[in-house]
């Protein structure tokens, strides 16, 4: 039994037992943004409020993470996305054991991640992503929209020993 008295059963040997329905930090939560520079911080920023106001069992690292994460995305849609979309958004979707961040913009085009140009200033964005994701035990894909546009998203495992 947890604190409140409740549980769902036993679970996996050595698992705590988690109690029936949501979590307080389980939802999912959505803002639009014009497609500009000044987006790039403003995002991060209600990520991170977003993740310190629900409570989300989140570290250190992985809060890092999460915030590159949105940091890249973001300026990928302000950079190659705003002429066909001028505005975008982000979502952060919390499960218990899970957290996924997007970003949709309106432009069909879908990115590929290529091999890094050493010689190259830019175009590393998605590969940083993906290799964050990695390291972080997570995933990243890439969806199109009904209208035509895209989502890029990203979710990692939220860290075990905070979930206890």
């Amino acid at each position: 039994m947890d604190d409140h008295g409740r549980g769902d059963g036993p679970g996996p040997a050595g698992a705590p037992e988690r109690p029936p329905g949501p979590l307080p930090y389980e939802g999912v939560w959505r803002f639009t943004a014009p497609a500009v520079d000044a987006s790039v911080p403003q995002a991060r920023r209600a990520v991170r409020d977003l993740l310190l106001r629900q409570g989300v069992p989140v570290g250190e690292d992985l809060v890092h993470g999460l915030l590159l994460i949105v940091s890249e995305l973001v300026t990928n849609a302000v950079r190659h996305a705003a002429l066909l979309s001028p505005m975008l958004a982000v979502e952060v979707a919390v499960g218990a054991e899970w957290v996924r961040v997007s970003v949709e913009d309106n432009h069909p085009y879908r990115p590929t991640a290529l091999e890094a140009d050493h010689g190259q200033t830019g175009g590393r964005g998605l590969l940083l992503v993906r290799e964050v994701a990695r390291e972080a035990g997570g995933v990243i894909d890439m969806e199109h929209t009904a209208s035509g546009g895209k989502v890029i998203w990203a979710a990692l495992p939220l860290e075990p020993a905070l979930l206890t």
